[in-house]
């Protein structure tokens, strides 16, 4: 079994969403082989809390406007540390740098297939480490 077609579509527009708030490292992954809640899982970051909030609000704007989807969940507003979207069809992790690195959770996927991304999501990949570099916060605490 594979990702279906809304799938793809729904992770697709949502990681353009989140890569036009300026988040870190997207990442998607087919889990639909080894999870039978969900098709697909879309993996994102930020270095501050305001901003993960800025991403996951871009991402249910984005996907309500343009496809008419809305969450059944949304999880983890109140710390903004991690904050889970869950469109049945996929699920949308958009966390905190600090969580990303603590919970790895693409080591726990790393087994199943990426999905193809928009180039803008494509192109975030290592922005946490060269945010890291740059702030010279290897922790992402300043931002």
């Amino acid at each position: 079994m594979t990702a279906t077609d809304r799938s793809i579509e729904l992770v697709s527009l949502a990681a353009q969403a989140a890569a036009d708030r300026l988040a870190h490292d997207i990442i998607a992954y087919d889990v639909s082989d080894v999870l039978s809640i969900t098709d697909a899982f879309l993996l994102a970051s930020a270095p501050n809390d305001r901003q993960v909030k800025s991403i996951v609000d871009e991402i249910e704007e984005r996907l309500n406007k343009e496809l008419g989807a809305k969450p059944v969940r949304r999880e983890g507003d109140r710390d903004a540390r991690w904050i889970l979207l869950d469109y049945v069809d996929i699920v949308v992790h958009v966390q905190h740098s600090e969580e990303r690195v603590f919970y790895a959770l693409e080591r726990l996927w790393k087994d199943c297939p990426e999905l193809p991304l928009p180039d803008d999501a494509l192109k975030t990949r290592g922005k946490a480490e060269e945010h890291a570099r740059l702030t010279g916060d290897p922790e992402g605490e300043l931002s």
